[in-house]
């Protein structure tokens, strides 16, 4: 399989695990295995990861051009996801049709495996974190970032009278599977993807307090999200 392997399932799980260094697109366009899976993706290169319904028109595709930004869309909903190598954790979570995981409700269908971050979190000294269990919560900036907005499932974290996203989650379902794309950053600066918008709903440092960084190691986020899945 190319740019990837897989490691040895952890002792007494059933979750196979495989690590990607990849570029975005090629992620976003392969079909996965109806297993129960972490795909632990690796970008390559920098990408602008449109949502299903978003349209091209909306970024400067000659400034992404020139800075080498490749530019995807993936199969599910939801607002623009800016990715560098090294400032973020994405992972890809697979869960078979008729899996003691799986949900019918999609609405439902993530809580499980945000109850999962929220105990990675925890464990990685992030407190006051929270699942988000209500209907999509967003706005302008929502529509145009994932990471403006909160969805259910994804993870939040309580600073007095904010919230802040730590975890978006986008979910892609098929015959035989559902596949949970989860995105957590390390580094975060809202500056990084304005160049490449044409058009903002306003100024990006009204919204920088929306997002919550992971300040510690890609492979140690990993770990300790694999250390705390289901068995």
């Amino acid at each position: 399989m190319h740019g990837s392997n897989i490691l040895p399932t952890l002792p007494n799980s059933s979750w196979k695990w495989y690590t990607e260094h990849v570029s975005a697109g090629e992620q976003h366009g392969r079909d996965l295995v109806a297993d129960r899976a972490v795909w632990d993706v690796r970008v390559t290169r920098a990408a602008i990861v449109l949502g299903s319904r978003q349209n091209e028109a909306l970024l400067n595709r000659e400034l992404c051009s020139r800075d080498g930004i490749e530019v995807v869309r993936r199969r599910s909903g939801g607002g623009i996801v800016f990715l560098a190598p090294g400032e973020h954790v994405w992972l890809d979570v697979v869960v078979p049709r008729g899996d003691v995981l799986w949900t019918d409700d999609v609405a439902q269908a993530s809580w499980w495996l945000g109850d999962v971050w929220v105990q990675t979190l925890n464990a990685l000294g992030k407190n006051n974190v929270l699942v988000h269990h209500e209907s999509l919560s967003s706005d302008a900036w929502g529509d145009l970032l994932c990471f403006a907005g909160v969805g259910p499932g994804e993870v939040v974290q309580r600073n007095d009278e904010s919230l802040s996203k730590l975890v978006g989650i986008s979910q892609r379902r098929t015959r035989d599977y559902a596949r949970f794309q989860c995105t957590i950053y390390t580094k975060w600066n809202p500056h990084d993807v304005e160049m490449y918008v044409v058009n903002t709903p306003g100024n990006l440092s009204e919204i920088a307090h929306r997002v919550a960084t992971v300040q510690t190691s890609q492979q140690k986020i990993v770990d300790t999200f694999m250390a705390h899945l289901p068995v």
